[in-house]
C-alpha cells in the first residue's frame, strides 16, 4: 500500500459513519464490475478447460497453501 493510501485510510476513519458509508459505496461502485455469473455447465466447462491446460503443460498450478499465504499477506 502506498504512503498516500495509508494516509487516506487514517484520515477517512475519522469521518462520520454516514460519510464513510457514502465513500465506501462510491469506491465499490468505481471498481470494475465482475463478469456475468456463469451457469453451472459453463463453470464446469471452465474447470475442465483449465484442468486440461495444466495436464497439457500449457498452464501451471500453484499449491493452495502458497496461494492462500500470498492472499493473507496481501490483504
Amino acid at each position: 500500500m502506498t504512503v498516500a493510501a495509508k494516509k487516506l485510510k487514517s484520515d477517512l476513519v475519522q469521518l462520520s459513519v454516514p460519510d464513510r458509508a457514502e465513500i465506501a459505496h462510491f469506491l465499490l461502485q468505481s471498481l470494475p464490475h465482475p463478469p456475468a455469473e456463469m451457469t453451472e455447465d459453463e463453470f464446469d466447462g471452465e474447470l475442465d478447460r483449465r484442468a486440461a491446460e495444466i495436464r497439457q503443460g500449457k498452464a501451471k498450478g500453484e499449491p493452495a497453501k502458497k496461494v492462500m499465504a500470498e492472499l493473507r499477506a496481501k490483504f
